[in-house]
């Protein structure tokens, strides 16, 4: 029952379209999805989540079978269960795609992202950008009198807290891949 304005009565029946899911905590997803590489795919994947309003936090797509001609989404999204039960679904919907696969629920997922990071600096400044490197495994790709190029690759945050450390020592250009993931193991997925 309804008391006229779409709500339902406290005695009314229950529908799933009145049920409140505000109260879910808000969690952040990583997952993969394995798609026909064809033209449109990628912009069709992407129009899923902003035609609903949802935010892709990280995108990552690359051919990884030519001979069946299979590419590899990787997105990084946040939303309530609810909210992320519905992207899985709706993305299994979309035709040129095969599997999706969480790998944030995967006990056996790995996530790594690349960065390249600028740094600009003389002196003390330059000691420390390349001691923190260090401290981070963070790779010298290019140098010059005056700068560094740094590489580093890493969990999200992992990267985040370098950027972070480097910004007061003279960081001047942050490139990040977004996020890949893979499952160990043997099996495929």
């Amino acid at each position: 029952m309804s008391d006229g304005s779409g709500t339902p009565t406290p005695n009314g029946p229950k529908s799933a379209y009145f049920l409140n899911h505000e109260d879910e905590a808000v969690e952040r997803r990583t997952l993969a999805v394995l798609v026909d590489n064809e033209p449109g795919v990628l912009a069709r994947v992407v129009g899923l989540f902003s035609g609903r309003g949802y935010n892709i936090d990280s995108l990552t797509v690359a051919e990884v079978d030519a001979s069946s001609h299979k590419s590899r989404i990787t997105i990084v999204t946040q939303g309530t269960p609810h909210i992320l039960e519905q992207i899985e679904a709706q993305l299994m919907r979309l035709v040129p795609v095969g599997e999706v696969v969480d790998i944030t629920k995967s006990k056996r997922g790995i996530e790594r992202e690349l960065a390249l990071l600028k740094v600009a600096g003389t002196g003390e400044k330059r000691v420390e950008a390349l001691r923190i490197a260090q401290i981070f495994r963070a790779n010298v790709i290019d140098t010059t009198n005056e700068s560094f190029i740094f590489e580093i690759t890493g969990a999200s945050d992992k990267i985040s807290q370098f950027v972070d450390l480097m910004t007061p020592l003279g960081l001047v250009e942050v490139s990040r891949t977004g996020v890949l993931s893979i499952k160990r193991g043997k099996e495929k997925g």
